[in-house]
């Protein structure tokens, strides 16, 4: 039953007060940024790549399966050695000894600092002609230092080398922050029952830190689906297309003229961007 059932008068709606108008208003601006600079580019991606021939074309190109392969190698590969990394060394840096503090800063500065001029000096620094890595190597032994980005194994392996050296800084941090809200009580009286360090971490520390690990792991992998600037800064995709991943396809079909394949690429790393996604998701409702 409601009110006009009950015949009561209904209650009328009060009007907006001037700063209830100004609230909605300022909203404007943000919304049309959003339709704008992400709605509208996002349907206009999928409206290019609707067309079915698309797919088959993309799925004809031996490049796409090669940079889908390199897009799983490294999230398995590179995500795990660096959040492990990570991991070890947050047992380092909550160490209370003034020069870690030192070292602390140090160690941020890789991912402080900007990708580009960074990643570019690593390119040049492994040039095999005049790179300071390979004129290191013949001055001390005599001997030429490898064609470093012209094997494609290798040039992936640095690819992924310098995406830890990146961003293992900004993942250290969040795992030491976990690290401190762990109580120190429970450490004290480990020791008091005389349990070893592996113990501590055995029984105190990653039952503490498990469910941040895990959650920084997968937030980790949809930031890496994303990351652009390691493999192309670093290799240009190069050699012969063999180091490409998904992030960087893309900007290949494009330099092609190959736009609606360009858009397919982005389409099809959907199915490894949803699953993550939804365990995010599931895990930070819990």
């Amino acid at each position: 039953m409601n009110a006009q059932t009950l015949n009561l008068p209904t209650k009328p709606h009060a009007p907006l007060s001037v700063w209830q108008w100004w609230g909605r208003a300022m909203v404007v601006p943000y919304l049309l940024i959003f339709v704008i600079f992400v709605l509208y580019p996002v349907g206009y991606g999928l409206w290019l790549a609707r067309h079915p021939q698309s797919y088959v074309d993309l799925m004809n190109d031996p490049i796409f399966f090669r940079s889908a392969a390199n897009t799983f190698v490294f999230l398995v590969v590179a995500i795990n050695i660096k959040m492990a990394v990570a991991l070890g060394l947050s047992g380092f840096f909550v160490n209370t000894r003034w020069w870690v503090k030192w070292v602390a800063a140090i160690f941020i500065l890789p991912w402080a600092v900007p990708s580009i001029p960074t990643i570019l000096s690593v390119r040049f620094m492994l040039n095999p002609e005049w790179g300071i890595i390979n004129s290191a190597i013949f001055r001390w032994t005599g001997l030429d230092g490898p064609n470093w980005l012209n094997d494609p194994t290798l040039a992936l392996s640095l690819s992924m080398l310098m995406h830890v050296w990146k961003s293992l800084p900004f993942w250290t941090l969040i795992l030491v922050a976990g690290r401190l809200a762990i109580p120190a009580e429970q450490y004290e009286a480990a020791s008091v029952d005389g349990a070893t360090t592996w113990q501590k971490f055995t029984f105190i520390t990653w039952p503490s830190m498990r469910s941040l690990y895990l959650t920084s792991t997968i937030l980790s992998m949809i930031w890496t689906l994303g990351d652009f600037n390691s493999v192309y800064l670093l290799t240009g995709g190069g050699p012969a297309d063999m180091t490409h991943v998904l992030a960087t396809l893309g900007i290949r079909y494009l330099r092609l003229d190959q736009v609606d394949l360009a858009m397919a690429s982005i389409v099809v790393a959907l199915p490894f961007v949803l699953p993550l996604v939804y365990f995010m998701m599931k895990r930070l409702s819990k």
